[in-house]
């Protein structure tokens, strides 16, 4: 695989004929001919609106073809910032100040906040228009300038910022290079063996470290095609995927759930499109939901492991040969190591703080000296999760640190909680989190959503988890809900889950 290490070095592996982006809305596709065309176009049209290398563009789009264009093309001559569309006027002023945007990117004829929040904080709006081929466009307002540093990007600026979703506090900025993105789009492309044959159906959050890297640079950076929806709709992905016969794709767990239960009455369609593999990241997958998954689809499920800090992927179970249900795989991309509380490096089996290093982390957070200090060691980037190295290499994850329940002065991980309650038929989804207890500072609860038509009681539950767990570990609240809240990513959220429920001891 060739080491581009740009935007523009990634645009230029895919041959000129071959589709690069197409939408399920039956719109011609974008060659790669044409994508590069586009992305040449769009930063001579910056640099001529004084917008060039190192300068910040926020980007509000809805998911579809142009907002991935718009994202490569931007990002080959300038520094993207992509924003949730769901943000409210309040929040787009946060996040545009804190970023200091020199332009807004909406959709022409979309209304949003976004629009005056850049008004009030004087951020020219500049209006992306749709042509007719999938994620073509121009755009249209701003003013003319000089860009300071005009002409395609390097491998050292920054191609995109992502705030961290933060539990506590002011979220951090992460800049990510040039370096950065390609290296993790190249570990993810080796990691799937992609070649320009394959076709991600993506239906991932294009705002989102996860869809952005995964999903849309790995398969530019192959020669590979990704076709575009306009977000994940469990009723119409079935459809999609039988319109666009894609080779896979990549979802948070609570979509594979989602598609899980919608697969019964979609079996014509599974096989009619053979998937070569289906990917798995952004959150622990249950182990039960990866063996179903594989099941129903007759192809591999790929479980990964990543975050914003490291341009996405970590480790990842292979493509070919063994995938353990429950353990997030071999490192795939940097180095992984598990380092203990004095800052050595354990050994195998012990359990650890999991740290990496490599092309695709990034150097530290923005104008952070303080959150910089506690997040390097050494060298290493320390990602916040506990974990081990098993005896074939693999990495198991057993909690956040920060969400460790500590029930007087027993730490409880939370995954394995998950683990032990989702192996129960009855049960579909479940999260286990700390509910605040007087005496023991916390205490073990657990929101459960069950399958449909299945009937179960808290005390069953219970039962069930103390002939596999100790008694310290069993969820001494469980509920029954219809859906567990999510994040804007469909990220599950344990910090915090109790007060969001109302649930007390």
């Amino acid at each position: 695989m060739v080491a581009y290490r740009t935007m523009s070095e990634l645009l230029a592996q895919g041959e000129a004929d071959r589709p690069a982006l197409r939408a399920t809305e039956g719109r011609a596709p974008l060659s790669y001919g044409g994508l590069r065309d586009l992305a040449a176009r769009t930063v001579g049209w910056l640099n001529d609106h004084g917008i060039g290398r190192g300068d910040r563009v926020a980007i509000v789009l809805p998911n579809g073809p142009e907002m991935a264009a718009v994202f490569v093309a931007v990002a080959a001559g300038a520094t993207t910032a992509p924003l949730n569309p769901a943000y409210r006027q309040e929040e787009f002023e946060f996040y545009i100040d804190d970023l200091k945007a020199k332009a807004l990117l909406v959709a022409r004829g979309v209304e949003t906040p976004a629009r005056a929040a850049a008004a009030r904080l004087g951020v020219p709006v500049i209006e992306v228009v749709p042509g007719a081929a999938a994620g073509e466009f121009t755009l249209e307002g701003g003013a003319p300038g000089a860009a300071a540093r005009p002409g395609p990007a390097e491998a050292d600026d920054i191609a995109l910022v992502l705030h961290t979703s933060g539990t506590t506090a002011r979220p951090k900025i992460v800049p990510l290079t040039q370096g950065n993105v390609t290296a993790s789009a190249r570990h993810i492309g080796a990691t799937l063996a992609l070649t320009p044959a394959d076709a991600c159906l993506n239906v991932m959050p294009l705002f989102h470290i996860h869809g952005l890297i995964a999903a849309v640079l790995s398969s530019l950076g192959a020669g590979a095609s990704v076709c575009c929806t306009p977000g994940f709709d469990a009723l119409r992905f079935f459809r999609s995927m039988d319109e666009e016969k894609p080779s896979w794709f990549t979802a948070v767990p609570t979509m594979h759930q989602a598609i899980l239960s919608r697969a019964e009455r979609n079996r014509e369609i599974i096989a009619r499109v053979p998937l070569r593999f289906i990917r798995s990241s952004s959150a622990s997958l249950p182990g039960p939901v990866m063996q179903q998954m594989e099941q129903v689809f007759g192809c591999p499920l790929v479980e990964s492991y990543g975050m914003t800090e490291a341009s996405h992927q970590m480790a990842s179970n292979p493509l070919a040969g063994p995938r353990k249900p429950g353990k997030v795989g071999l490192p795939a991309g940097p180095e992984v190591a598990i380092m203990g509380d004095d800052g050595s490096m354990l050994p195998q089996g012990e359990i650890g703080e999991v740290v990496i290093r490599g092309p695709n982390v990034t150097g530290g957070y923005e104008a952070n000296p303080e959150a910089n200090a506690k997040a390097f060691a050494n060298g290493w980037f320390r990602t916040g999760d506990q974990g081990m190295f098993d005896e074939d290499g693999f990495l198991m994850l057993t909690g956040r640190l920060k969400e460790l329940i500590n029930r007087g002065g027993e730490k409880v991980s939370p995954l394995e909680v998950d683990g032990v309650l989702s192996a129960h038929p009855a049960v579909a989804q479940v999260l286990c989190f700390a509910i605040p207890h007087p005496k023991l500072g916390e205490e073990v609860g657990a929101a459960v959503v069950l399958r449909d038509g299945a009937a179960l009681t808290e005390r069953e539950l219970r039962d069930f988890a103390a002939t596999h767990l100790a008694d310290f570990k069993v969820p001494r609240k469980v509920v029954f809900v219809a859906e567990i809240p999510k994040g804007a990513t469909g990220k599950l959220m344990r910090i915090g889950l109790a007060e969001k429920l109302g649930i007390s001891l």
